[in-house]
């Protein structure tokens, strides 16, 4: 669902089964056109509908970080830790500028760039983002367990 699905009343009464908070990074610099926005937005778009969609219930999408520049990572960080730290027990980016890495953002629980996924078909790369997802899920409960 979208951050903006919710109102404090629904939150209140559902918010606790939400635990996944998707972060996309849209990595816009400024020089696109206006089309060529609109198209990586859509496409975007496009991208985190497929991925939430499976796991509706339980992933929240959060507002997009728009833009690339020298503090893009410093950002995303204080963004997932301060998801995890108030409301969330995972944070996902969605990286959809392609420039950032696992490293560049440590706060966050997977990393999922979209020339990564997406490169050979689209179909492949939702599937293989999903399992992403569900791997990390369970790699958790797995450490619960142990």
């Amino acid at each position: 669902m979208k951050f903006s699905d919710f109102d404090s009343g629904s939150w209140e009464e559902n918010g606790h089964y939400y635990d996944t908070c998707l972060i996309p990074f849209t990595g816009l610099t400024g020089q696109e056109s206006p089309p060529q926005a609109v198209e990586r937005l859509e496409k975007l778009r496009d991208y985190i509908d497929r991925i939430e969609r499976p796991f509706r219930g339980r992933i929240v999408v959060y507002p997009a970080v728009q833009y690339d520049n020298d503090n893009k990572a410093h950002i995303i960080n204080e963004i997932c830790h301060n998801v995890k730290s108030s409301n969330f027990r995972y944070a996902i980016v969605l990286d959809a500028g392609g420039t950032l890495t696992a490293g560049d953002v440590f706060e966050s629980d997977l990393l999922i760039a979209i020339k990564g996924f997406f490169d050979d078909n689209s179909v492949r790369g939702i599937a293989l983002a999903t399992q992403e997802i569900q791997e990390m899920w369970q790699k958790d409960m797995n450490r619960k367990c142990d």
